[in-house]
């Protein structure tokens, strides 16, 4: 069970208490608030995230309404590890973008494993355009496009603070998805090989002939100074600082450290990757 998880199982239990000691049962809650039964089931069983508006009524409902504020305080702090990708864009894609600078700015050094897309703090302005382009499909503007460019292109400052530390490890498959055009995907790969010839940036590849003797890498995340992990799922991104999880991510990183390959032989995969792309352009 994940932070956000648990925490929302708490806010589910407390809303349970109250229904309890007003004296209602699951049904009549639902009727006074005009909702479907399982509605509060699924709230107080943790399985399903209240609105401020829902937990307000929910308040009112039990005849605490001074307990509306903590209750919405609570729902927000949870909220806070939970963030849905379609709310991120109707606040705009270049003020998510900004929202991460501002998380990084006091960071010592990251750690980032990512599956199929290429780092968003390696990636260069056409590929970082691709994959922003690809939110249209949520909302947002090409302008909006635009700004997200820049704030990620901005973000990058911070590579080249010699008081940070950054290591990178991406799988082979990262190098090989089309997720652009080839030209932009052989300028991306360019980069790369720069990058990985670094004496400060570290860039691990993990090669597809590589046995994975350890829990296959089925999802990017970042882990920021050993204390917060920030996964991206297909829906959300989900921040947790929970000690045992971030420990458990620390571990699966060094797992992971001791399969991917480095200096000489990451640049090889990387030109072997841009040959690929060359030909089956």
């Amino acid at each position: 069970m994940t932070t956000f998880q648990r925490e929302r199982a708490t806010l589910g239990q407390r809303l349970r208490e109250l229904r309890k000691h007003s004296g209602l049962n699951g049904k009549q809650l639902a009727e006074s608030l005009s909702w479907q039964p399982s509605k509060v089931s699924r709230i107080e069983g943790g399985k399903q995230t209240p609105s401020d508006t829902d937990v307000t009524q929910w308040a009112n409902a039990c005849g605490v309404p001074d307990q509306a504020g903590d209750l919405v305080a609570a729902l927000r702090n949870l909220d806070g590890h939970y963030v849905e990708h379609r709310r991120k864009f109707r606040e705009g894609m270049g003020h998510g973008q900004r929202t991460f600078a501002t998380f990084e700015a006091d960071l010592s050094f990251m750690h980032n494993v990512e599956t199929v897309v290429i780092p968003g703090l390696l990636q260069t302005a056409e590929y970082a355009r691709s994959r922003f382009s690809s939110g249209l499909r949520y909302s947002g503007s090409h302008e909006d496009i635009d700004e997200a460019v820049a704030a990620r292109m901005e973000r990058q400052r911070i590579l080249y603070d010699r008081h940070r530390s950054f290591h990178f490890i991406v799988t082979e498959a990262a190098l090989r998805y089309r997720l652009c055009d080839a030209e932009v995907m052989e300028g991306q790969l360019d980069r790369l090989l720069g990058i990985a010839g670094s004496s400060r940036l570290r860039l691990g590849i993990i090669p597809f002939e590589r046995q994975l003797s350890v829990k296959a890498p089925l999802h990017g995340f970042a882990i920021y100074d050993n204390e917060t992990v920030i996964v991206e799922t297909i829906t959300a991104s989900v921040t947790t600082a929970e000690p045992s999880e971030v420990t458990r991510y620390v571990a699966l990183f060094a797992d992971y450290a001791e399969l991917a390959s480095y200096q000489a032989s990451a640049r090889a995969l990387i030109t072997r990757s841009i040959a690929e792309t060359r030909r089956t352009s």
